[in-house]
Parts: C-alpha cells; structure tokens; sequence
C-alpha cells in the first residue's frame, strides 16, 4: 500500500518535469532575418516582433521565432543563400538581391509603373503576384508569401536640385546590386554605381557617389538625409519588401502551423506596408524638417522621366526574362486603370 502511495506521488511529479522537456525539443525555430535597425519605428523590425508575438502565441510555442535585425546573419546576398539552403528559415529581403537568386522578379523594377500604393498593392495581391510568387517556390525553393513597401523611390543627391532629366546629368548615383538598376538610371544621363546598402552612408559620406535612390524609410533608417542636401520626389519605382521562407522548412510544419505562419505575415504585411506608405505620403514634412530641399514633380514632369527610362528599361527586362512576365504585369496594370 505504501508503494503504492508512493508510486501516485512520483510518477506524475516525474511526468510534469519531463513533459516541459517533451515540448521544448519539439518547438520549431525560425530564424528570421532583415535588415533594417532594431527599433520599433522601423517597419521591418515592428512587423518582425508582430509576426514574432503572433506566431509563437498562436502556436502554443510549438513555433519559436528568433528575430536577427540589421544584418546579423550576414548581408542580402548571404541571406538570399541561406534561405535557399535552409540555414535561415525566413527573412525579409529587398529587391535587387531577390531578381539575383530568381531573374522574373525584377519586373517591378521597370520604372514609373504604379499610380499609388492602392494600384501597387492590387497588382501585387492579385493573380500577377500569385502567379509569379508559386514560380518562384518551384524555381528557388525559396516560398514567397506577400510583399510590404520598401517604399517609393526617389533621387537624393547632395549636389543640386533635379526637376528634369537634364538635372541628372554627369551624377553619380548609387543604385542596388543588380543590373536592372543600372540600366533605370543610365538612360536618365546619370553614371550608376553599385554599392550595397551596408556600405551606402559612408560612400555617401566620403563623396564616392553624389546621390543615390530610396524611399522615406531608408532615408531614415541609414541617417542618408546627413550627406544628402536635394531630393525629387518623382517615384520611379515602387520597391518592395519580400516575406520568404525556406520552402522545405515549411513543407515541414504542420498545416496548423502553416496557417499561423500564413496568418502571422499577413499581419505583419499590413503593420509594413502601413508604416511605410504614412512615410512616404508624409515625405515633404518628414525630410523637410531634417533639412532636405524637397522638390515635387508634376504629372507632366514625371512623364519627362518616363519617357526615356521606362521604354529601354522595359525592353532590357524582355531581353533578361522573356516577354511574358513583362506582357502580364502591363495588362495587370491596364486592366486596374479600366476599372476604375
């Protein structure tokens, strides 16, 4: 009788130590990465611990989410590696280096397409997005769930103020790592010049380029407004943030899981896209009062713009990846400004 009442006593005492044990060895980690400085007005790192809080709630732990803002497991293009190979789960990256690893994306980047956010936001949401974002899964094995602003693009420089063109000759203008980049500044008369973003303030600094192009947030993130006197607001491209995850990780979770995590980006992807698009709608106000002279362009001066890049940038981008993509994404766009 006595073992008995001992038995009663261990066993479930044992039970309740080991159990916790049980649980933790089973919590899946995601190591998610961007770039972006850990502090809650940065749109990457404020959907990051939203995305974080969510995931690992919903899930009863059974999802661990570790978040390595500024660049900690290494910079675009190791992180774009690790995601292909696994060694990183999820991450947030930038365009240029997501069109190195899969070629198509760099559509976006044919320049003045969109509107506004709304057009972007449709586009990108709709049967072009989907389409292009379960190619990539089958070409990378990297899957794409949605993409949040990295703002709208605009040309800073620290030289003088550009209103046409003209303003942008004999410039040079640092763009992203990618060849697409290269190509939207060249026909505008300006001399392009790759430099990566972690190496962007002191090229700035150390007049290594004049100027270079980013929407409202990077501005911000990256102090650039420091070195850079001018900016035009002319919205060449609007860039994007991409969610991605290494697809074999996630072909690992359980559908339950998957859920969450399909859910917990969709709430960070409003958190991004929000915080972005309140900077770059508030650009004069922002960058005004860190000292930048800003200069707004009209319809008809953003067509100027327009009309020598768009047309052999569009024509290098069907040369890189076929017309296809090019054709869909236009009619995409067409078929918005009917309805509307």
């Amino acid at each position: 009788c006595e073992m008995k009442t001992w038995k009663s006593i261990l066993v479930p005492a044992l039970i309740a130590l080991v159990l916790p044990g049980i649980a933790l060895a089973q919590a899946k980690v995601i190591k998610y990465a961007h770039f972006q400085p850990a502090k809650l007005d940065q749109p990457k790192q404020a959907a990051a611990l939203a995305f974080k809080n969510y995931v690992e709630a919903a899930s009863k732990g059974s999802l661990k989410v570790e978040v390595y803002p500024a660049s900690q497991l290494g910079n675009d293009s190791a992180t774009m590696e690790g995601l292909k190979m696994g060694t990183i789960e999820m991450a947030v990256v930038h365009d240029g280096p997501i069109s190195a690893v899969y070629k198509p994306f760099m559509v976006y980047a044919i320049p003045y397409l969109f509107d506004d956010q709304t057009m972007a936001w449709t586009v990108v949401d709709g049967p072009f997005g989907k389409e292009m974002a379960d190619d990539m899964t089958k070409k990378t094995g990297i899957r794409l769930f949605a993409l949040a602003d990295n703002g709208i693009r605009h040309f800073t420089n620290s030289k003088r103020a550009i209103k046409s063109p003209d303003d942008m000759k004999g410039l040079k203008m640092r763009v992203m790592t990618g060849p697409i980049w290269t190509k939207l500044v060249e026909p505008l008369g300006a001399s392009p010049s790759p430099v990566p973003w972690t190496e962007l303030p002191a090229a700035l600094q150390q007049g290594v380029v004049d100027g270079q192009e980013n929407g409202v947030t990077n501005i911000l993130a990256a102090s650039l407004y420091q070195s850079q006197k001018y900016i035009t607001l002319d919205g060449h491209v609007y860039s994007w943030h991409a969610y991605m995850m290494n697809d074999r990780f996630y072909s690992s979770l359980t559908p339950e899981q998957q859920q969450i995590v399909r859910k917990g980006v969709d709430i960070a992807k409003v958190i991004h896209r929000g915080m972005t698009a309140a900077q770059d709608l508030n650009a004069p106000a922002i960058l005004g009062t860190l000292g930048m002279e800003v200069t707004a362009l009209s319809p008809e001066q953003v067509a100027a713009f327009r009309s020598k890049s768009q047309p052999p940038v569009k024509a290098w981008v069907e040369e890189q990846i076929g017309k296809e993509w090019v054709d869909k994404l236009f009619a995409q766009i067409e078929g918005y400004r009917k309805a509307k």
